[in-house]
């Protein structure tokens, strides 16, 4: 259970990287905010590249499973940071989200 605790939580924090990576550039060009503000997201962006090669599976799974974690975390983004109140079907559909990803990762060793 710690090996599946520790692959959920690499997943959040590469799914975090990349949604700041791709919300900094959002701001510069939705709202106007200052170009500086790409810089941190290119970096927000390397790191997310570098956090995706240390998920122990191969690349296609570490990807298909991520796929669940990026969606519950670009919500959680949508609430906290965003300020949107999420809806039941957002929350359902991360749900199913996250079911598959589970089932991803915790597929018995063959």
């Amino acid at each position: 259970m710690l090996e599946f605790s520790w692959r959920v939580a690499l997943f959040v924090l590469t799914a975090v990287a990349e949604i700041l990576g791709c919300y900094l550039p959002w701001l510069v060009l939705k709202q106007d905010r200052s170009p500086w503000l790409l810089l941190p997201a290119a970096l927000s962006l390397a790191a997310f590249a570098w956090l995706l090669t240390l998920h122990p599976a191969a690349a296609g799974r570490t990807y298909a499973a991520y796929g669940g974690i990026y969606i519950a975390v670009a919500l959680a983004w949508l609430a906290l940071v965003e300020g949107v109140r999420l809806t039941t079907w957002d929350m359902v559909g991360a749900g199913v989200a996250l079911a598959g990803m589970a089932i991803i990762v915790l597929q018995p060793a063959h």
